[in-house]
């Protein structure tokens, strides 16, 4: 199944607001852009992850709350969480 930009936008919302405990209106859309990523875990492999070498377009997202920044990066088949703690996260 395959996701619009706003679609992953939407998710990225929801999970950041359940990783953090808050509601989804307390999150900001700091940006949306398009991005080439250097590979297809879109620069964002999770710990143990393999993944081709391949330049891939997608959309990073950057969300804010509680005075922080959060960044995931989404193409039409995937969303992953970018270094949220320390780690990349595959949503």
């Amino acid at each position: 199944m395959t996701q619009s930009k706003d679609d992953a936008v939407k998710q990225a919302r929801s999970d950041l607001a359940q990783r953090l405990g808050v509601a989804e209106s307390d999150i900001t859309e700091d940006a949306v852009e398009q991005a080439d990523f250097p590979d297809m875990a879109l620069g964002a492999p999770a710990d143990g992850e393999m993944s081709g070498m391949m330049m891939t377009p997608g959309w990073r997202i950057r969300l804010r709350a509680a005075g922080h920044a959060y960044e995931y990066r989404a193409n039409k088949n995937q969303l992953r969480l970018y270094n949220f703690k320390g780690a990349n996260h595959r949503v």
